[in-house]
């Protein structure tokens, strides 16, 4: 279950990703924009004002996104991104930090760009940094014997959940797509403190945090927050530098 609050904490920081993919976009007057997996919303209400005249679509799986995103102004419907179903008049379609939850995305891609319209942009952005320390240190601690029963099966994420920049552009390029890819590496000054533990808690623990409740969750993430600050040492002024890899591509189908 998505907490639209807690993952606005960092929203700022979280949000540069975003528009860095948004401002790589090439179309100047598009009929439709689809934002999929639009969250609490706060992002896809920029998406009129660089496109005024376009039909704003949003969805997002989470029900308290969607209700988050409406609070906002934003016609936002629940609905699960491998569900989606693009419409004719289809000329842009982004996907912010969603599609690494998706395990058969690779496929999904390919079937978007065999029902969009010749020159539509398909622009996504998802995490690379599974194999960063706030990432494996969680792995680690969820197979110890003390957690290993409860969480064998939730499905905490590899580092092959998603591809590099070259993989998605073999990928799309051979589904007859021009293809922008690229790699960008955010160093975060987080301020607060467990400020790691607080970040990836928004995230990347939800599934840890659906399957441990009360005193459990409470416990394991104790022992997770003892990791991270060997990890990620906190300056002398109480702020944590964190890198945030992420992966772009904004494909324009053929």
């Amino acid at each position: 279950m998505w907490d639209p609050v807690k993952y606005l904490d960092y929203a700022d920081l979280r949000a540069r990703p975003f528009h860095d993919l948004v401002g790589r976009i090439p179309a100047e007057a598009p009929r439709r924009v689809v934002d999929l997996g639009c969250g609490p919303g706060n992002l896809t209400a920029g998406l009129a004002e660089r496109w005024p005249d376009a039909i704003i679509e949003a969805s997002d799986s989470s029900p308290e996104m969607v209700e988050a995103a409406r609070s906002r102004g934003v016609d936002a419907r629940v609905l699960d991104v491998n569900d989606w179903v693009p419409e004719p008049d289809i000329d842009v379609v982004i996907s912010n930090a969603v599609l690494q939850w998706v395990p058969e995305h690779r496929d999904l891609l390919r079937r978007w760009v065999d029902l969009l319209p010749s020159g539509a942009t398909l622009a996504f952005q998802v995490p690379g940094n599974f194999d960063a320390p706030s990432h494996a240190l969680t792995r680690a601690l969820a197979r110890t014997e003390e957690w290993a029963t409860r969480l064998a099966d939730i499905g905490l994420r590899e580092n092959d959940a998603v591809e590099s920049p070259l993989g998605y552009g073999n990928l799309l390029a051979d589904a007859g797509c021009a293809v922008d890819a690229w790699e960008t590496t955010y160093l975060q000054r987080l301020a607060g403190e467990d400020a790691v533990l607080e970040w990836i808690t928004g995230t990347a623990l939800l599934p840890v945090k659906e399957a441990l409740r009360g005193d459990d969750w409470d416990r394991f993430r104790a022992q997770l927050a003892r990791k991270l600050d060997e990890a990620y040492p906190p300056r002398p002024d109480g702020t944590t530098w964190f890198e945030f890899r992420r992966v772009f591509v904004v494909a324009v189908v053929g």
